[in-house]
């Protein structure tokens, strides 16, 4: 597999678009990068226009396919003075390519990035919020045929999922029974918030949960109303933030102020 890493170049800056949020002004940055296989990836940076001097801020990447998702996680994050960086993965949006991998060529772009893949390999990432993840792709594909009541025999669909293994792995270089997360859980030591909706039917709940059974770093679970689609509560956005306050230790009262009361002890309350 090649783990190139990520080329920024100054000269690809795109747009700068400015904005307020809580009475503080701030800018979303267009650029491009070109990953490891000569892809273009378009890429966008929310920070605030005036920052605290002399002070680095954390960074949280958002990983999501297309960059457009991001603008929740930017509306949180940002008071709070923790930047969101997103980018539209490799042969999705407006980025160059011609394959999704769901992650497992996409996330090599960057050093730093949030990803469970990657987590037991850089240390430099402080946390992971997980919403809704998979523990093994081809289950997640047994089960979406159940799901959706595809009338086939079970030793018919096997057949199919491995010969689209076999097709994608000449195609697309990856090889889709290698996507299981259970099994970078079990050495993983990054803290970690997984969040799952109780009636997601198309990324069932157990997943999170076998995930949160083996992971061995510090971690927690949150549960909420609702499926896949559906728009998350505030109370976890709120969980969010102190998860990320907490693990990134953000500059207070410089460019912004945490909104949230982080005194509570959040690992080890699951709910």
């Amino acid at each position: 597999m090649n783990m190139g890493i990520a080329e920024y170049d100054p000269k690809n800056d795109l747009l700068d678009e400015e904005f307020m949020l809580r009475g503080k002004w701030y800018q979303r940055k267009d650029v491009e990068i070109v990953n490891g296989r000569g892809d273009v990836l378009q890429c966008s940076h929310y920070m605030p226009i005036v920052r605290p001097e002399g002070k680095a801020l954390p960074c949280v990447i958002y990983c999501h396919g297309n960059r457009t998702d991001a603008s929740e996680a930017a509306i949180i994050l940002l008071p709070s003075n923790i930047t969101v960086f997103t980018l539209d993965f490799s042969g999705s949006g407006l980025s160059g390519g011609e394959h999704v991998t769901l992650g497992w060529n996409e996330l090599t772009v960057l050093i730093a990035i949030c990803s469970l893949m990657y987590g037991v390999e850089d240390p430099s990432i402080a946390g992971m919020v997980l919403d809704s993840p998979f523990s093994d792709l081809v289950d997640l594909m047994m089960e979406l045929v159940d799901t959706y009541k595809v009338r086939l025999p079970k030793f018919t669909v096997k057949f199919a999922i491995q010969y689209m293994r076999r097709a994608i792995l000449k195609k697309a270089k990856f090889d889709i029974s290698e996507l299981n997360t259970i099994k970078v859980a079990k050495s993983c030591f990054v803290p970690v918030l997984l969040g799952h909706a109780v009636d997601d039917d198309f990324i069932q709940p157990h997943h999170s949960d076998r995930i949160f059974d083996v992971y061995v770093g510090d971690k927690n679970i949150i549960k909420f109303d609702g499926d896949h689609n559906s728009p998350r509560p505030q109370f976890y956005f709120d969980s969010i933030n102190i998860f990320f306050h907490n693990v990134l230790q953000p500059p207070e009262n410089e460019v912004g102020e945490m909104v949230i009361d982080t005194t509570q002890n959040y690992f080890g309350k699951v709910s």
